[in-house]
C-alpha cells in the first residue's frame, strides 16, 4: 500500500477556477471571421459530454440533501378505516347430555334449567351475548422521531461531502479537456491550411516544370525519360494536395462535432506568435504545479477520502443508536354497545444495540478496507502518469521551440538548394529529377515549418492543461495573436494561395542544350 507520505495536502477549495471562462467567453463581441475566444464558448455552451458531466455533478451534489436528511427531525403518519366481521360457533359440553344447545328459547323444563332469557345453567346464550359481529373501525397514529446518536448518518453525511468535491473535480477536468480539444481543433484547422498551400504551390509549380519538360523533349532538348519524372512528380504533388485537402475538410468537422456549430471562416494566426521556453522553466517547478492544481489527480485523492468514509460507514455498524420519540394513536369503533374513542400518547427514548449480525459488519469493513487501499493504488498509479505526462509535455514544448527555428532555417536552406541545383542542370551537372527533388524538398521543409509552429503551440496548451493551469489568460492571450485578414474557409481553394510568398523559388532552369 502507498505510504501516506506519498499524498498531497488535501486541498478543499472549490473546483471551479474555469467558471469564469464561462462567463468572459459569453459576452465577447462578434468578429467576421470566429475567434478562438467565440469557439471556446460555443463549445462551453453546446457540448454534449459536458452537459452530461454537469449533471452528473448536480446529482452528486444533491447527494448531501438525501443523506443531511437522516439527521433531521423525521414525522410519519398512519391512518387506517375498516369493517369487521366476526364469526363464531360455540356450544357447552352439558347441552349434548340433554338433547339441547345452549340459548334454546323454545322453553320447557331440561335438567340444566332455563330461563326465559336463554340462560341455563351452563352460561351465557350466543342470543343473549352483548356482542356486535358486525362494526366499522378506523385508527389514526401520529409519530415524530429525531436521532440523538447515529455515527453511520454522519459519515453517510461526510461521504456525500467528499462525493461533491470528487465530482467537483472530475467536471474541472472535463472543463479543460474541452477547451485543450477545442484549441487543437481549432490549430488543427490552421495547421491542414497552411500545408494545403504549400501543397497547391508545390503542384503548381512541378506542374510548370512538367510543361516546360514537354516543350524541351518536343524540340529535342531533353530525353522523353525526363519528362516522365516530371509527370511523376506532378502526379505525386496532385496526390498530396488533395490529402491535403481531405484534412482541411475533417478538421472543420472535428471543430463542429465539438462546438455543435458550422463555422464559414475562422481567424488565422499571425507570423509574429513568439515562440518561447515556458515559465516557468523547469522539470521541477511544473511538477509541483500539477501535485497540486490536476484535477484528475485531485478527484483520484478526493477518490480515498470517500473510500475511508466508507470505511468509517461500515464500522458504525458495531455501534448504538439513540433516538427520541413522540407518538400518538387515536381509534373508534362503531359496536353497539360502545360509545366514544380510545387514544393514548408516549413520548420517550429508543437505544439499539447490535449484539450479533451473522459476521456481516466485519465483512462489510473489510470489503470497505480493500476498496480503501485499492484507491490509494490509483492515486500512486495517477500520480506516476500525471508527473510522466508533465515532464514529457515540456520536453515536448522546449524540443518545439528549437525545431520551430530549424525548420525555418530549412525553408532557406533548401531554397538555396534549389536555386543551386537548378544552376546545375543549366550547366549539364545536375538532371531534372534533381531538380524536382529540390523543389519536393523545398515545399516539404515550408509543410513542415507549419506542422511545428501548430505542435508549439498544441503542445503548450496540452502541457498547460496537464499541470491544472490552463485558464481564460491562455485562451485570451492566443486570441490576441489570431487575425481575421489571415482567415480560413472551408471552401479554401488554389485561387487563394499566395504565390508570391510560396512560389517564389526563382526562374524555370534551361538546360545546357539550348544554349
Amino acid at each position: 500500500m502507498p505510504s501516506s507520505g506519498a499524498l498531497p495536502p488535501r486541498n478543499r477549495r472549490l473546483p471551479y477556477k474555469l467558471l469564469p471562462l464561462a462567463a468572459a467567453v459569453m459576452f465577447s463581441s462578434q468578429v467576421l471571421a470566429a475567434d478562438l475566444i467565440t469557439i471556446t464558448r460555443d463549445a462551453l455552451e453546446n457540448s454534449a459530454d459536458l452537459a452530461s458531466s454537469l449533471s452528473i455533478y448536480r446529482s452528486v451534489e444533491e447527494g448531501r440533501n438525501v443523506e443531511r436528511g437522516d439527521l433531521l427531525p423525521q414525522i410519519n403518519a398512519t391512518a387506517s378505516a375498516a369493517h369487521n366481521k366476526t364469526y363464531e360457533e360455540s356450544s357447552f359440553a352439558g347441552a349434548a347430555a340433554t338433547g339441547s344447545s345452549v340459548g334454546d328459547t323454545t322453553g320447557g323444563d331440561t335438567t340444566g334449567g332455563s330461563t326465559p332469557g336463554g340462560v341455563g345453567a351452563g352460561g351465557f346464550s350466543s342470543a343473549g351475548s352483548p356482542s356486535d359481529d358486525n362494526y366499522n373501525s378506523t385508527s389514526i397514529g401520529v409519530e415524530a422521531t429525531q436521532a440523538i446518536f447515529d455515527a453511520r448518518n454522519w459519515f453517510e453525511l461526510q461521504r456525500a461531502e467528499e462525493e461533491i468535491d470528487q465530482q467537483g473535480f472530475s467536471l474541472l477536468s472535463d472543463r479543460l479537456e474541452l477547451i485543450s480539444q477545442t484549441s487543437q481543433a481549432y490549430f488543427g484547422i490552421l495547421r491542414a491550411k497552411d500545408i494545403l498551400e504549400s501543397r497547391i504551390a508545390q503542384e503548381k509549380a512541378i506542374g510548370r516544370q512538367l510543361e516546360q519538360a514537354r516543350e524541351q523533349f518536343e524540340v529535342g532538348l531533353i530525353a522523353i525519360t525526363d519528362v516522365q519524372e516530371a509527370q511523376a512528380s506532378a502526379d505525386l504533388a496532385r496526390a498530396e494536395r488533395i490529402a491535403a485537402r481531405s484534412d482541411l475538410q475533417v478538421s472543420f468537422e472535428q471543430l463542429e462535432r465539438l462546438t455543435g456549430k458550422r463555422y464559414d471562416s475562422i481567424e488565422g494566426l499571425s507570423e509574429d506568435l513568439p515562440i518561447e521556453t515556458p515559465l516557468p522553466d523547469t522539470r521541477e517547478a511544473w511538477t509541483a504545479l500539477a501535485m497540486e492544481n490536476n484535477p484528475t489527480l485531485l478527484a483520484t485523492q478526493a477518490a480515498i477520502d470517500v473510500a475511508n468514509s466508507n470505511v468509517d460507514i461500515a464500522r458504525s455498524g458495531h455501534l448504538p443508536t439513540l433516538g427520541a420519540f413522540v407518538r400518538y394513536d387515536y381509534s373508534k369503533t362503531d359496536i353497539d354497545y360502545l360509545d366514544g374513542h380510545n387514544s393514548a400518547g408516549q413520548i420517550g427514548l429508543r437505544a439499539s444495540v447490535p449484539i450479533f449480525s451473522g459476521g456481516r459488519t466485519s465483512a462489510q469493513v473489510n470489503q470497505s478496507s480493500y476498496r480503501l487501499e485499492a484507491s490509494q493504488y490509483d492515486f500512486e498509479s495517477q500520480r506516476r502518469e500525471t508527473v510522466q505526462q508533465v515532464r514529457s509535455l515540456l520536453t515536448e514544448v522546449n524540443n518545439d521551440v528549437s525545431t520551430v527555428e530549424a525548420r525555418r532555417q530549412a525553408i532557406v536552406s533548401n531554397r538555396s538548394a534549389l536555386e543551386a541545383t537548378r544552376s546545375g542542370y543549366e550547366v549539364g551537372t545536375r538532371n531534372i529529377v534533381d531538380v524536382l527533388d529540390a523543389e519536393q524538398n523545398l515545399y516539404d521543409a515550408l509543410a513542415n515549418y507549419a506542422e511545428s509552429r501548430y505542435d508549439y503551440v498544441t503542445d503548450l496548451i496540452a502541457l498547460r492543461q496537464a499541470a491544472g493551469v490552463l485558464d481564460v489568460r491562455d485562451i485570451r492571450a492566443l486570441n490576441d495573436w489570431l487575425r481575421d485578414d489571415l482567415s480560413v474557409s472551408l471552401d479554401f481553394s488554389a485561387k487563394d494561395v499566395d504565390d508570391d510568398a510560396l512560389m517564389n523559388i526563382g526562374a524555370r532552369p534551361t538546360p545546357p542544350s539550348s544554349r
